[in-house]
């Protein structure tokens, strides 16, 4: 078969000539020299060949589509992750009792670092009202840490500067704790992630030393932490409300913190055993 891509054609073997060498990584203008074209008809050829492919694909039902994001975990902490699984499978509200989920989590000042989607009629693109506004720098952010139980949201802790171990040690020590003591029935069990600040010995003797226990938990699984879900409930409370600096945004994220009612914590906790 002879296809025309300009005044010359191209016979079959020639064109699948081109693109393999192109494959090979073959310059379009060297393939033009080689094989006595000028360079726009071996571009044209290579378009070609990609938009068949691409049909052809479509067709098959392979579109192209983004791939899911996920964190890299090894291993190693895969196997981990099972084990910890199967140890959990059947734990219910009962053996969940009294355990404390925690961690921190980021909020901008101005929008989200998530995406967002419009529903937006053709030709629209570039109207105001389906337009979501940005400024420099993303306007700046609030650190928070926060935790809460089965039966109590805990308190929500602004974190200022870099989030150190002295800072976390005096976020156990002044925040967990006293609330904690006021709010659950001995033995408690604390959950943290196996983030540097909270692996040293330091916050493990802490623990030793208070009579606390720790949960073991599996590296690289922050999709098993319920907390995660409630900063997803957190930012959507949030959806719209704007502030002017850090002070003011602390301010919503905490009233919105407590604002939360208990029926979301058992929801996220009896959904556990789906997470793993």
């Amino acid at each position: 078969m002879v296809r025309p891509f300009g005044k010359k054609t191209f016979t079959v073997d020639v064109r699948k000539s081109i693109v393999r060498g192109h494959e090979l990584g073959a310059h379009p203008k060297i393939l033009a020299t080689q094989f006595g074209y000028s360079s726009s008809q071996i571009y044209r050829i290579l378009k070609y060949n990609r938009d068949n492919v691409r049909r052809r694909l479509q067709v098959a039902g392979l579109h192209g589509r983004r791939p899911v994001k996920k964190p890299l975990v090894s291993l190693k902490n895969r196997k981990a992750r099972v084990e910890w699984a199967k140890q959990h499978l059947s734990w219910g509200p009962r053996e969940w009792a009294n355990h404390i989920w925690s961690n921190e989590s980021k909020f901008n000042l101005f929008g989200t670092d998530g995406i967002q989607w419009i529903r937006r009629p053709i030709g629209s693109r570039y109207a105001p009202r389906y337009q979501c506004p940005t400024v420099k720098h993303g306007g700046g952010s609030v650190m928070v840490w926060g935790c809460f139980s089965d039966t109590s949201m805990g308190q929500l802790k602004i974190i200022v500067g870099t989030m150190d171990r002295y800072v976390y040690e005096d976020i156990l020590e002044n925040t967990m704790r006293p609330w904690a003591r006021a709010n659950l029935s001995r033995p408690w069990v604390f959950q943290q992630d196996n983030g540097p600040k909270h692996t040293l010995g330091h916050v493990a003797n802490r623990f030793q030393r208070r009579r606390g226990d720790l949960l073991e938990w599996p590296s690289q699984s922050p999709d098993l932490n319920p907390i995660e879900h409630m900063w997803e409930e957190l930012e959507r409370r949030l959806k719209g409300v704007r502030a002017s600096n850090a002070n003011q945004k602390f301010a919503q994220l905490e009233a919105a913190w407590k604002s939360i009612p208990m029926t979301v914590v058992q929801t996220l906790l009896d959904s556990m055993p789906g997470c793993y």
